[in-house]
């Protein structure tokens, strides 16, 4: 089967209108989420070929397939990382600075900084005395680098 666009995303559905549906899943690496194509399984054993337009990507709740009652749905494997919890503004700038220096890519979620494990990070912050957690965590977007050059 071969999806070359997304439907829409069952975050659209109340769930009285999910429970209608039968849901197969595919399971993707968060960092996948940022590429256009993927050949992958779902939970089920159909195998899936998604090809999008340049520009696009998926997004954890995507629906690639709505057919007879069942739907196909994008889903993310949970990711190893950092989640930092600066106790001040200065906390949380030391650590931006030198992670951005790095040039990590990072989430925000609420008062917390989340990146990817990397032990020369969690050295750095228990060096700084920082709070932060490793964690496995499931994560609804694609951790991005920002393309950037020092040569600018």
């Amino acid at each position: 089967m071969i999806i070359e666009k997304v439907i829409g995303n069952i975050d659209d559905f109340t769930e009285q209108q999910l429970g209608t549906y039968h849901i197969e899943r595919i399971y993707i690496e968060n960092e996948s989420l940022a590429k256009r194509m993927h050949l992958v399984e779902t939970d089920h054993g159909r195998e899936v070929r998604v090809r999008l337009a340049q520009g696009e990507h998926l997004h954890v709740g995507d629906i690639l397939v709505q057919e007879d009652g069942n739907l196909v749905v994008v889903d993310v494997l949970s990711e190893d990382v950092l989640t930092i919890m600066p106790r001040s503004i200065h906390e949380m700038g030391e650590i931006a600075h030198a992670l951005g220096n790095r040039h990590l890519p990072a989430q925000f979620v609420d008062e917390t900084m989340i990146v990817q494990f990397d032990y020369l990070v969690e050295n750095l912050l228990k060096e700084a005395g920082i709070p932060f957690k490793r964690e496995n965590r499931y994560l609804k977007e694609a951790f991005r680098h920002i393309g950037h050059s020092h040569d600018e």
